[in-house]
């Protein structure tokens, strides 16, 4: 599946160069990923399911949101796609990995992604206040809520299958607000985006 058609199918609605910076992207984290091993997915067409239609099916979700933290970013996902389709959206990537974080700001640089901010550290070290942090493959339910909770009341955590188990675990204070299912074009796997809100 290429790029176009996958957000044809996600019908988002994106400025008009960010087509050209997410293949651009793409490009980056393929030359990069040769040497630093940022990612798993070694080919393209897979890289376009599994890491951008993956990070972008949860854009719709993101309409109230004007600050983002993503925490355990890798290589930048779903940060930077995010950033490119949301120019608006003030984007905070936080990984401790220092080759990754290079990655982020090189491609920041190349991509003049203004909107994002990039920070190499642990996540339960970073400061501040923002709408809603967001996290893809980064830790269970409880687990995220314990690195991340002080960072906002709403914590966005993209999963595959319902994590009813995970779920079970949270701290009193937290609750699930939202299960949303997302279906991810060409991906032919399940995926929930989990919403949690703090009481």
């Amino acid at each position: 599946m290429t790029l176009n058609e996958g957000i044809h199918a996600l019908g988002l609605t994106m400025p008009p160069d960010a087509g050209e910076k997410l293949e651009r992207y793409l490009t980056l984290l393929q030359k990069w990923n040769r040497v630093y091993n940022l990612t798993a997915i070694h080919d393209r067409e897979q890289m376009v399911t599994h890491h951008l239609l993956d990070s972008l099916a949860v854009l719709p979700h993101l309409k109230n949101i004007h600050s983002l933290a993503d925490v355990g970013s890798g290589g930048g996902l779903p940060a930077l796609p995010l950033a490119i389709c949301r120019p608006d959206l003030q984007v905070t990537s936080v990984e401790s990995n220092q080759k990754k974080a290079a990655f982020q700001q090189q491609a920041k640089i190349e991509l003049d992604l203004s909107n994002v901010s990039i920070h190499c550290a642990r996540s339960e070290a970073m400061t501040g206040t923002f709408d809603a942090v967001i996290s893809r493959a980064f830790a269970e339910l409880a687990e995220f809520v314990r690195l991340a909770g002080h960072l906002a009341r709403r914590l966005l955590a993209m999963k595959g299958a319902y994590p009813e188990a995970e779920l079970g675990k949270l701290p009193p204070e937290w609750r699930l607000v939202e299960a949303v299912p997302l279906t991810v074009p060409g991906l032919g796997a399940e995926r929930h985006l989990i919403v949690l809100e703090r009481s």
